[in-house]
């Protein structure tokens, strides 16, 4: 068994995110395995830009309240025990709600190759963010 030292927690970048995020990579497998595990901590109205993953994701919400939006879909209310599964190419994009800090576990697989992040959209603007919510 192999006990890794902790690394730092990283800011999440601008082309990524809107406000303030920052993220623990838990586990980032090497080949042959494609996993890849962070624990993301969002702050209130926090959120990722519209982004798709060619293997699906699972998140799984550990504090908080948080929203998950599919392109299209109704934005929904993720709470702690209770995963979210957006399926392999969807575009979505989640974060905290406008009043609560939120963390989750993010966890997806790659393809392989030299590319295992999400394909990046477009930033989810205020507004969208605001009027949008049940």
């Amino acid at each position: 068994m192999e006990i890794l030292p902790k690394k730092p927690s990283t800011k999440g970048p601008e082309e990524m995110f809107t406000g303030d995020v920052w993220f623990d990579v838990v586990y980032a497998g090497q080949e042959p395995s494609r996993m890849r595990a962070n624990v993301v901590r969002f702050a209130p109205c926090a959120r990722t830009a519209r982004h798709t993953h060619a293997l699906g994701q699972t998140l799984h919400v550990t504090e908080d309240i948080g929203l998950v939006q599919s392109r299209g879909a109704e934005i929904v209310a993720m709470r702690p025990a209770t995963p979210s599964t957006p399926p392999p190419g969807e575009w979505h994009w989640h974060g905290a709600a406008p009043d609560h800090f939120m963390t989750h576990s993010a966890m997806r697989e790659s393809t392989g190759g030299d590319s295992p992040r999400p394909s990046a959209g477009e930033h989810v603007t205020d507004d969208e963010y605001r009027c949008r919510q049940t």
